[in-house]
């Protein structure tokens, strides 16, 4: 046969009875992969199929299919483009792996929320806002001008001026005029909201400025901001702003920004109002650190702008009208109504917008979010909400053999809503795509084309893929996702009895209708319905902010790579001080980001190399071998430890370490000492309560997933002192096999005296409530109204709403 016959016969398919070449390229291969807490992991997953991945949290999920598959697949596309391009995108570290073959474009949608500006809408956020922009700007009466009219981030402005250019050799001036017509409120500048200030919460007035009179954060007199108010001339530092002319707080406070010269330097002077104004209130209230979010509730007060009626927009983008509505009125429409809306306009000329306009918007009601409206914020969508408005624009794309890459998907829905976001990930793998779900409900799980479970535990006892394959087979592998994957939780023989009630009357925020609920204290409280019924509303509207109550919310924590758990739950504090105590040292040498830091390195533990578009280059650190401290530092010795020994430790071992104490004789003639530390044991303890007692001390915040992430939250505000705590999903992330221990904890919040109130849609969670009180009967406009108040078995015999028939399928009633 010749080498041409050979040739067609392969291109045919006729050649081999493997088919072409180019079909044997159907899997994806990852050989030795060690990011993070994987150790050396190897796996092959199908493509165009469905694979799962599960596991308890911390277990390396996340690492395998978000650290090390989606992160190759991205970093090799970015490095498609040219120099010049890559210069302005995120460098990205290849993974720590040996192989990975056949990689397809990645496409991650992750539970990260949307929006960091208060201008950030639904609408700003996915293509509906420009549809109905061009919408208007084609079909509005009267016409006011293009889609920028519309759109409430620009500004309208206009001026003249002389301008120099060069034509034919030589300079000419000529006078031009310009003007943009924009959409954006004059009065609130696109926010919707007008704010006005409590100035007893940024200063003392019977304090001079020069005494500390400011008390905005961040805004001390020992930095830039001091010697700017002090060297300013427009007012005497050394007088209480009391006695201020009308003239000097004026300008204390509102000054527009000028150009001045202090202590021969060029500086900024900017009023103390629009300083605030522009560093704090440009954010989205989600957006803010903590420390923020507390100074801006307690010093500002937002009310509906008066000019605009919170719509945004200006009168002359109100006035232009489709159908009797302007856009303003549209954005504000239910999306399952304003699709409907659209579907009436009977527009030829525009005819290809309204399609794809409506088919978007039929997307948001196939999705389970027809009850948001265009104009509502992006920070104020949950996890849930944020992923699944990120899937809309896929679920139209024409592109196949795409990687899709989905974190917890069901989070935030309910059991009615799960099935419809199972088809949604069959229609994306039936299209020809690889879809690849990271996931802990059963519901999920079983409609998996392959099954990866990693283990056998978190953090240093996981990294391992522990099985692989099909539904079945997982269900007798014996593993711990195995045995545990047909768990079900039973209704309780006996609930507690309230000790009282907190009432809640007229409750009317965002789709509630004046509503009046008593809510049982002294028990366990589960707040239940579809997404959207109103159940944060109603929790978050009108219990959160009361005296006494402590929230526990899903805005994720932001930390860097020097933040780690002991930082962030306050416990480095005390065993820095037990450290300073037991050798008679100062505090700030057992800081890796103070006095006590490796001077090579500066606290990092690793060596940071810059390479401009390519891949920076991170090295241990020669010095202090990743250790973080100076040498010297390490000398110092708790109960036989060094501080990066007790940083090292695990939550678990550690708690026992600060517990009981450990007695070690010193040399010389210095007294024994003890690693009992009661402060540092009682936050380890509550580490410990909630799951993460594999967590070592001095993880790096940016290491965990968001699972653990959540629960470390949890623990650090059960410390406050508060009656009544509001849990928002605290099953998020959780394994299985961790419910139980949730649950547990729970109880023991709520026998220690404490009324626990959970936003929760797990049915497991719901069978062990003493109290359910269950909203909707739908989500948007169809809820907002309590329909069952009582417990679990009343609701399960009841059966009149969807929660009532998904909890008693669960428990088998």
């Amino acid at each position: 046969m010749s080498t041409a016959t050979t040739a067609s016969g392969r291109a045919n398919g006729t050649g081999s009875p493997a088919g072409h070449d180019a079909d044997s390229h159907d899997l994806i291969r990852v050989h030795g992969a060690r990011e993070n807490n994987l150790r050396d992991v190897s796996v092959e997953l199908p493509k165009r199929r469905l694979s799962v991945f599960t596991g308890v949290s911390g277990s390396g999920k996340s690492s395998l299919v978000f650290g090390t598959i989606a992160a190759e697949s991205q970093r090799m596309i970015n490095e498609t483009y040219s120099a010049f391009v890559q210069g302005f995108m995120p460098t990205l570290n290849r993974p720590d792996v040996d192989v990975l073959d056949g990689l397809t474009t990645a496409i991650v949608v992750g539970q990260e929320r949307m929006g960091g500006d208060v201008r950030s809408t639904v609408g700003t956020a996915t293509d509906t806002g420009a549809m109905l922009r061009i919408l208007f700007s084609r079909l509005g009466v009267p016409h006011i001008g293009g889609p920028q009219a519309f759109s409430f981030n620009v500004a309208s402005l206009s001026g003249a001026g002389a301008v120099t250019f060069e034509k034919g050799g030589r300079e000419i001036k000529e006078r031009r005029e310009f003007s943009i017509t924009g959409g954006m409120c004059p009065r609130c500048e696109g926010r919707g909201t007008a704010s006005d200030f409590d100035l007893t919460a940024l200063y003392d007035d019977s304090k001079s400025i020069n005494e500390g009179a400011i008390t905005v954060p961040g805004m001390s007199m020992d930095g830039w901001f001091g010697r700017i108010l002090r060297g300013c001339g427009f007012f005497d530092p050394d007088k209480p702003i009391a006695r201020f002319t009308r003239r000097e707080l004026n300008d204390l406070l509102y000054k527009e920004p000028v150009k001045l010269k202090i202590e021969g330097i060029n500086l900024t002077y900017t009023g103390l109002i629009n300083q605030i104004q522009k560093s704090f209130l440009s954010k989205d209230r989600e957006a803010m650190q903590p420390y923020v979010r507390a100074f801006v509730d307690r010093a500002v007060v937002f009310t509906t702008c008066p000019e605009c009626h919170g719509t945004r927009l200006s009168e002359a983008a109100r006035s232009s009208l489709i159908d009797g509505k302007n856009i303003g009125d549209v954005c504000a429409m239910q999306i399952s109504d304003l699709a409907e809306w659209v579907r009436g306009l009977d527009e030829p000329s525009v005819g290809p917008l309204l399609a794809s306009l409506s088919e978007t918007l039929d997307s948001f009601v196939e999705i389970g979010l027809g009850y948001l409206s265009l104009d509502r914020p992006a920070g104020t969508l949950s996890g849930g909400e944020a992923q699944r408005t990120k899937m809309i624009r896929h679920l139209g794309s024409a592109l196949t053999d795409v990687t899709y890459v989905f974190d917890e998907p069901t989070i935030g829905l309910h059991p009615h809503d799960i099935a419809r976001m199972n088809d949604l990930l069959l229609r994306l793998r039936d299209k020809g795509n690889t879809v690849l779900v990271v996931e802990h409900k059963p519901e999920t799980i079983a409609i998996a084309d392959h099954v990866v479970d990693l283990g056998p535990g978190a953090g240093t006892a996981g990294g391992e893929i522990v099985f692989e394959g099909s539904l079945a087979g997982l269900r007798g592998s014996g593993t711990l996702t195995g045995r545990h994957l047909d768990d079900r939780a039973s209704l309780k023989g006996s609930v507690r009895a309230p000790t009282g009630v907190m009432e809640v009357r007229g409750a009317d925020s965002h789709n509630l209708r004046g509503v009046d609920v008593d809510i049982p204290l002294g028990v366990l409280v589960a707040v239940t319905g579809v997404a959207g019924s109103g159940k944060s509303s109603l929790i978050h509207g009108s219990v959160a902010g009361r005296e006494g109550v402590v929230v526990v919310d899903q805005a994720p924590i932001k930390g860097s790579r020097r933040s780690n758990p002991a930082t962030y739950t306050g416990l480095l504090e005390p065993i820095r001080k037990a450290f300073a105590k037991a050798n008679g040292v100062k505090p700030a040498l057992f800081s890796a980001n103070s006095e006590g830091a490796c001077p090579n390195c500066n606290g990092a533990g690793v060596i940071y190399t810059d390479l401009g578009i390519m891949a920076g280059i991170s090295t241990l650190c020669e010095v202090c071998e990743g250790k973080r401290f100076d040498a010297s530092v390490l000398e110092y010795r708790l109960g036989g430890k060094d501080i990066s020994e007790v940083l090292a430790m695990p939550v678990a071992e550690a708690a026992e370490f600060f517990g009981a104490g450990r007695e070690t004789e010193r040399s010389g003639a210095r007294p024994v000492t003890t690693a009992r530390t009661p402060a540092a044991h009682k936050i380890l303890v509550r580490l410990a309560d909630v799951g993460l007692g594999y967590l070592t001390l001095g993880q790096p915040l940016t290491t965990l997933s968001g699972g653990e992430r959540q629960r470390l939250k949890l623990a650090t505000q059960m410390a406050e002192q508060g009656a009544v705590y509001v849990l928002d999903e605290p099953t998020t992330g959780l394994h299985l096999a961790d419910v139980e221990q949730m649950l547990g904890l729970l109880d023991r919040l709520v026998d220690g005296g404490k009324s626990v109130i959970v936003i929760e849609h797990h049915q497991a969670v719901m069978a062990h409530a003493d109290r359910i009180i269950d909203l909707g009967p739908g989500a948007g406009h169809d809820g907002g109204r309590v329909v069952f108040e009582g417990t679990p078995a009343e609701l399960v015999a009841d059966r009149s709403t969807l929660t009532g028939r998904h909890l008693a399928d669960y428990v088998g009633a």
